[in-house]
């Protein structure tokens, strides 16, 4: 029979891989490259984060469990980068065009000069 770690670690291994299959379907729905990226990062920084809380209490040593959490910090920090890099490099980044300004100078200014 399951204790109580048990549970909770199955619990948060199922939520990190409901965080996994969500940031997936993100990739796939999503219109533009920057949503994608979005629904990327943040899904899987999340998914990792609770498959990490979910195994940590199942390992038997702690230099086991830190080197869990500087994976975890070590995926987190390069998916951060590489967003930044993907997404300054983008082509829909740099073809959107600036607010276009309003031209007309009389545009607040009183109707009864």
């Amino acid at each position: 029979m399951m204790n109580i770690i048990e549970w909770f670690s199955v619990l948060m291994i199922v939520l990190g891989s409901f965080f996994f299959l969500a940031g997936t379907v993100g990739l796939w729905r999503f219109p533009d490259v920057l949503s994608r990226l979005h629904a990327l990062t943040k899904a899987d920084n999340l998914g990792l984060g609770f498959i990490v809380i979910g195994i940590v209490p199942l390992v038997s040593d702690v230099v086991d469990a830190i080197q869990l959490i500087v994976i975890w910090l070590a995926v987190m920090l390069s998916g951060a980068i590489s967003c930044y890099l993907l997404a300054s490099s983008s082509d829909d980044v740099h073809n959107q065009s600036a607010p276009k300004k309003v031209e007309n100078s009389n545009f607040m200014s009183n109707s009864d000069d």
